[in-house]
């Protein structure tokens, strides 16, 4: 079994407010979890107004399978969001390492 891990940091520009910065972040959550059938969550700068970390996570049989929905998640996000994206990264973990 294959874990992979997206994660995206997005530079909020012109937002003031926690609120605002919840809205973008709850409109990204959804869309990763309708289209893809991830898990998403914010995992950093929780209290930062123009800053949104976020990491979508999936698992499946093969390494091929975890990177194509990954990359595909991630094409759909910068398509979908007029936000800017400062980073990206996709990590893949084969657990047959116990």
């Amino acid at each position: 079994m294959y874990i992979g891990v997206l994660r995206l940091e997005f530079r909020l520009h012109g937002n003031e407010s926690l609120k605002g910065k919840r809205r973008v972040a709850q409109s990204l959550k959804q869309k990763l979890r309708g289209k893809f059938n991830v898990a998403v969550s914010e995992v950093d700068a929780q209290d930062e107004h123009g800053r949104l970390v976020l990491a979508a996570v999936t698992c499946g049989p093969d390494y091929r399978t975890i990177e194509g929905r990954l990359q595909k998640a991630l094409n759909m996000v910068e398509a979908a969001t007029d936000e800017e994206l400062a980073d990206s990264d996709i990590e893949i973990f084969n657990d047959e390492a116990r």
